[in-house]
């Protein structure tokens, strides 16, 4: 458990500010930056300074929380109307990650049963905190649920980053890893690079290794050969948005893996919260897949690595549809097979 200590949170709550884990600087510098402002918080989610749906979740959270903290008014009804505007602004920083939408709307609901400004004030902080303590009992059951699925010795494929770093603690895909590292279970991790962004190569790897697991790096183009000539026995991955009916978008890239899990007949996993599932969402054809800047494919770390003026295409997500979904992993159990009866049934239970 203490190598699991020393792993870094990616947010942490200051009362007068938010404190979070550059990421962008990750591996080469360990950079931990104060988010002030609400436009700080907008800044650090739109440019990845913060990612991983639950962390993006949270820091939002706190966002609206820190605001509020400010807001100079005498009614309640003022009070409201200025929460739902910045609910509004920090909700436009990414469309796809629905945690983000979910933690701010809870703060939102969580303020209309406070009777006076201060203790609506006060309710916020004390919700914005409420689902970060959450998130990391999430992530563990999530992680125990997962854990079953495997056995020692298995090779696990992953892509992007659903660990720590992307949620309060343990991460979702990443949870099943640390748990084992804790119970003497040794499974392999073969951590695909990601890219465009390099999420894999740069914090996937990165925290793995601070924790003492055993992770091999592969370009996203190694995947099928991987596949292949590791004998890997089964792919992991997070989620950003889960549909009513079990399609699912998660970083790009992962559609294809998906594709070729099917072709090797090996399982392919889903880990995600429930908070990550939309059921008002209806198939993943609703889902918006967020278009991010050209200058994420034609360079890499600064320097430009094709032609002036080429065409870009660079979404940064896809859609796993539900049939190539061998099981979807929650913090509530395992759910396979029908997807449309089986997810919402996890909110009633």
């Amino acid at each position: 458990m203490a190598e699991l200590l020393s792993i870094p949170r990616s947010v942490e709550w200051n009362e007068t500010y938010i404190t979070i884990l550059n990421q962008q600087k990750l591996p080469f510098q360990t950079e931990y930056l104060e988010l002030k402002e609400l436009e700080d918080v907008w800044e650090a989610i739109a440019t990845l300074k913060v990612r991983g749906a639950p962390a993006i979740g949270i820091t939002a959270a706190y966002g609206l929380a820190l605001a509020a903290q400010r807001y100079d008014v005498s009614s309640m009804a003022e009070f409201q109307e200025q929460l739902q505007k910045d609910r509004d602004y920090l909700a436009s920083a990414r469309p796809t990650a629905v945690n983000l939408f979910w933690a701010l709307d809870r703060l939102v609901v969580s303020a209309t049963a406070a009777t006076s400004v201060n203790e609506a004030k006060t309710t916020l902080v004390h919700e914005a905190i409420r689902i970060q303590a959450e998130d990391e009992d999430t992530c563990r059951s999530i992680g125990e649920y997962a854990l079953s699925l495997f056995r020692d010795g298995d090779r696990i494929l992953t892509i992007c980053n659903a660990g720590s770093i992307a949620t309060a603690r343990y991460g979702t895909a990443l949870a099943p890893f640390y748990l084992a590292k804790e119970r003497g279970i040794h499974l392999h991790v073969y951590a695909s690079e990601t890219r465009p962004v390099l999420q894999g190569a740069r914090l996937t790897t990165w925290e793995l290794m601070q924790a003492g697991i055993d992770v091999t790096l592969i370009t996203d183009n190694m995947a099928a050969q991987t596949m292949k000539t590791k004998r890997i026995t089964a792919v992991i991955v997070g989620a950003d948005r889960i549909a009513a009916n079990g399609d699912t978008a998660n970083k790009i890239g992962t559609f294809g893996l998906a594709l070729l899990a099917k072709a090797f007949g090996i399982p392919f996993y889903v880990a995600a919260p429930l908070s990550t599932i939309d059921l008002a969402t209806k198939t993943g054809d609703d889902i918006p897949i967020e278009e991010r800047n050209s200058e994420e494919v034609t360079h890499l770390a600064g320097t430009r690595i094709a032609p002036e003026g080429v065409t870009v295409y660079n979404p940064a997500f896809d859609v796993t549809p539900n049939e190539l979904i061998t099981a979807i992993i929650t913090e509530k159990g395992i759910i396979r097979g029908n997807y449309e009866t089986a997810l919402p049934a996890l909110f009633r239970n």
